[in-house]
């Protein structure tokens, strides 16, 4: 196993892509070979995972106002 990185910020943005489930199949392949493989990548992910997780449970989500919602496409539809 790997003890550094060399590719930290791709890894990086790899990881992001998927805990985001935007990562493509071969992105996907990719990254699980070398988490298979590289200590650094392995915690990077891990850490990456525990704080989106932590995001989603304590951020409040809200909806907007019906009638914000309504301005906003009148006013976007007024332009074309």
């Amino acid at each position: 196993m790997k003890e550094h990185c060399s590719h930290r910020a791709d890894c990086l943005k790899l990881i992001q892509l998927i805990l985001d489930g935007e990562a493509t199949e071969q992105q996907l392949a990719r990254a699980k070979a070398n988490l298979e493989s590289c200590k650094p990548c392995i915690q990077m992910y891990q850490l990456e995972k525990e704080v989106k997780e932590l995001l989603t449970k304590r951020i409040e989500k809200r909806c907007c106002p019906e009638q914000l919602v309504a301005t906003i496409k009148s006013r976007i539809l007024s332009f074309s």
